[in-house]
């Protein structure tokens, strides 16, 4: 077999320079993962005492809105359901519609702003609710059998 000396390189030569192409890419993408580690570890220490610092902030406000509107605060979830009578559900329910008149509403959205069982509410619009000039019922669902609620 002959010697080469100084000629081209042959095929072996080649993959070893495609290796070592191929290493130093590798090289540099720890490199890079790791530099993107390390400024995501600082911005988290960082970001975490100010993001602390809105949350109670935000509570503070909640609890002050709570205090102003005379509503208690949302922050504590009550297991028992409130009990309402007929006309106290009707005009609850009314008040949340009138608070948000671009919004429509389902029972289960109005139960739960409310506290109590999404059925008691199915009852009320079915049997009061779908006489009352103010509320608007819009069919929605499959072939229209379920409704969303909205203020007139």
């Amino acid at each position: 077999m002959k010697k080469r000396e100084g000629g081209s390189p042959d095929k072996y030569d080649i993959f070893i320079q495609r290796i070592d192409f191929f290493q130093s890419l590798v090289e540099d993408k720890r490199r890079l993962q790791s530099e993107i580690e390390r400024i995501e570890s600082e911005y988290s220490e960082k970001i975490r005492p100010l993001e602390d610092e809105l949350s109670v902030v935000l509570r503070k406000l909640e609890s002050n809105l709570a205090k102003l509107e005379g509503t208690p605060v949302s922050t504590a979830v009550v297991s028992s359901t409130q009990k309402f009578s007929r006309g106290q559900l009707g005009s609850s329910i009314k008040e949340l519609l009138l608070s948000n008149p671009e919004t429509s509403f389902k029972p289960r959205d109005i139960a739960e702003a409310l506290n109590i069982k999404g059925s008691t509410v199915s009852l009320w619009f079915n049997k009061y609710g779908i006489n009352d000039a103010e509320i608007e019922r819009i069919p929605s669902g499959k072939e229209g059998k379920r409704f969303v609620y909205k203020i007139k």
